[in-house]
């Protein structure tokens, strides 16, 4: 049935190949994905104006009959202008057209037009220069704006999605089941497809939307399953002795109830059949690092490695040294593999890989590189996924026989969201802190206030605790924003003149990073003066103070990241936000991360005013480009899409069933984008 939708765009008439070339850079390649390329705004041609009430200087939709047309004026080499004089009974009005010919051919005395566009002249004589220019006698008085390449006009690509929309004319096209399609109150995708890219009304507009907001959902989480079950049906590394108290016993903390569900929701995924692929969600400081040693302990009993990638240097060092002083009190050997190693280094850990001496290896991307195998690889555990590129992790993957699959997310994901991004995966989530962990107190104020948040750093340094001051930027440069190496100086020279104070930024070397932040933990630094490199993975339990400079040029759940970088020990924590920016959404915004230390509701928050493109900051985490949906304005929506989806595939897995092919076409389609 979509053999018609699917046929390549230059068989549309007036395409052919050229323009087609022009389309393969808008993602247009088939009929179809024409249909799929919506308008990114309208005109509105339902009100003209009088002539006689056009005001000068403004914009203005004028109907009226062409009366005469004047010889074109050729100005000078390369212009021809091209003039018009047009009426509507009210007043007169002259149409200037530059260098179109076509345009001015078009024009037929005695018809009637739409002319949209700035009124220029005067009361008396009124003119309107390159107006856009439409049929008064059609009825598309809502026209579609699209988004263009050079070399494809608005004027084209319209006529070509009216060629496209009369492929559906001779189809029965409806890729939904007609309960489903009822029971959500939806028109049909043809008139979906017509209204909007050529709405009777807003009303009309409005219903299509719905319609195709709800498709592109349901297919979203109808690949996302089908990817889940095909995933399951691949044979893993099953983990028969599943028994990790010995690992308990030996952590010097009680571990949480959330901790001690999540081990043994992955042990029992790991004892399966099929590979665990399972998202473990947890709040700063809420223990994950736990979660991923008691699996990798359970890996290495039963005879197989584990391999945890993070995506900085500073954060592999990090799980090292956490995963290090967990296991191998209990005789599990741990590595660590980074770029900034010797050669030597590298080759001697990369020979106990490959022969099974070592049964967990921590490290940054050099452990997807070709040089870097694995004996028995069973258990693949990521951290911050969303920073890794689909290919490094699939690389990791491809490292072993299908192994069990952790991704470990300390940026708490809205549970929607993480259904869409990480859909093919099951999850669980740490949604308690460990004893002793103080909630840190967090206030926001002005630059004038400066001064006394020196003096508040100070009377921490001089209890004996430490500090972090962050900025957003490491050298001079634009606008206000402070440069980290002069406000290190500056500080080192004068407000802090009596302590010592470090500099981290992510332009340093590694070597030279990993010296500041030993001395930091050692404390031989009481103030580190840094970017985000330390928004992951720096854990100084002493530390109890933290200045966020610029404040609000960051998303909340980054500066929730970054003051979790504090409140780590058993001291009282606060967290200071500094910006001048006191416009009403800025103070909003910063008034969500005073009142709560919930991760989850602050990553709400932060979705519904930030929406998910900033959230992440880029497309990394492979989920499909949404066309029409978003996924905070329309999470209701993903929700009952989500619902439906299950549904139908607990009836017919593998969409077999007549009123479910088109579906799965569909959701074939966008299985292939996802992987790609």
């Amino acid at each position: 049935m979509l053999s018609q939708l699917k046929k390549p765009i230059a068989y549309l008439k007036g395409v052919g190949p050229k323009r087609a070339e022009k389309y393969e850079k808008l993602g247009i390649r088939t009929v179809y994905d024409l249909l799929c390329f919506f308008p990114r705004d309208y005109l509105d041609l339902t009100s003209p104006v009088e002539i006689s009430a056009a005001m000068p200087n403004e914009q203005a939709l004028i109907k009226a009959k062409v009366f005469k047309k004047l010889p074109p004026a050729r100005i000078k080499k390369g212009l021809t202008i091209f003039k018009a004089a047009v009426t509507d009974g009210s007043d007169d009005m002259t149409i200037t057209i530059y260098n179109s010919e076509y345009a001015f051919n078009g024009l037929a005395v005695g018809g009637e037009y739409l002319f949209l566009g700035k009124v220029t002249g005067s009361i008396i004589r009124k003119e309107m220069g390159s107006p856009l220019i439409f049929n008064a006698a059609s009825d598309d008085r809502i026209q579609p704006v699209y988004h263009l390449t050079e070399g494809l006009t608005q004027q084209a690509l319209r006529s070509h999605v009216r060629q496209a929309l009369g492929y559906l004319d001779s189809m029965i096209y409806e890729p939904l089941p007609e309960e489903i399609r009822k029971r959500e109150g939806l028109c049909s995708l043809v008139y979906a497809f017509e209204n909007i890219h050529y709405p009777k009304d807003v009303y009309s507009m409005q219903q299509a939307k719905k319609r195709l907001v709800f498709d592109e959902l349901l297919t979203l989480m109808i690949s996302m399953l089908m990817l889940k079950s095909r995933s399951r049906e691949l044979g893993g590394y099953r983990i028969t002795d599943t028994d990790v108290e010995e690992f308990f016993k030996a952590l010097p903390f009680e571990p949480t109830g959330c901790q001690q569900r999540a081990v043994r929701e992955c042990l029992a995924d790991m004892k399966g059949e099929t590979p665990m692929n399972r998202l473990l969600q947890g709040d700063v400081g809420s223990g994950k690092t736990a979660v991923a040693a008691a699996l990798a302990y359970a890996a290495a009993k039963n005879g197989f490695q584990t391999a945890l990638m993070a995506p900085t240097e500073i954060l592999s060092v990090q799980h090292y040294e956490t995963m290090r002083r967990f296991l191998e009190p209990l005789g599990v050997k741990v590595s660590l593999l980074t770029g900034s190693m010797t050669p030597k280094q590298k080759e001697d850990i990369k020979k106990e890989l490959a022969e099974g001496l070592c049964s967990v290896a921590v490290g940054t991307h050099a452990l997807v590189q070709k040089t870097t195998q694995f004996r028995e690889l069973a258990l693949v555990i990521t951290d911050e996924q969303h920073r890794f590129g689909v290919e490094q992790r699939a690389a990791l993957a491809q490292k072993g026989k299908n192994p069990h699959k952790l991704v470990m997310s300390a940026t708490p994901i809205p549970r929607t969201l993480a259904l869409m991004i990480y859909g093919d995966l099951d999850i669980s989530v740490l949604d308690e802190l460990p004893k002793g962990r103080q909630p840190v107190e967090t206030y926001a104020v002005t630059g004038k206030l400066r001064p006394r948040v020196y003096n508040y750093i100070r009377q921490h340094l001089d209890e004996g605790r430490q500090g972090y001051i962050v900025c957003a930027m490491i050298e001079e440069g634009e606008n206000e924003l402070q440069s980290a190496k002069a406000y290190a100086e500056t500080l080192s020279k004068g407000e802090f003149k009596n302590y010592r104070v470090g500099l981290l930024h992510g332009k340093l070397p590694a070597a030279q990073k990993e010296a500041v932040m030993a001395d930091f933990c050692a404390h031989k630094l009481d103030l580190l003066v840094s970017t985000t490199v330390i928004e992951v993975g720096v854990d100084v339990p002493n530390a109890a103070i933290m200045v966020i400079e610029n404040a609000d040029r960051f998303g909340l759940s980054q500066l929730h990241q970054l003051r979790g970088r504090v409140g780590r020990g058993e001291f009282k924590s606060s967290c200071v936000l500094i910006t001048d920016n006191v416009k009403e959404d800025t103070v909003k915004r910063l008034k969500i991360l005073s009142k709560t230390n919930d991760g989850f509701k602050i990553s709400e928050e932060d979705l519904k005013l930030r929406g998910p493109g900033d959230f992440f900051g880029s497309r990394q985490h492979g989920l499909p480009e949404l066309k029409i949906a978003s996924m905070s304005e329309d999470m209701a929506v993903m929700q009952r899409a989500g619902a439906a989806a299950r549904a139908i595939l607990e009836r017919d897995p593998k969409l077999e069933e007549p009123a479910h092919r088109q579906l799965r076409d569909l959701a074939h389609d966008m299985i292939h984008s996802i992987e790609d």
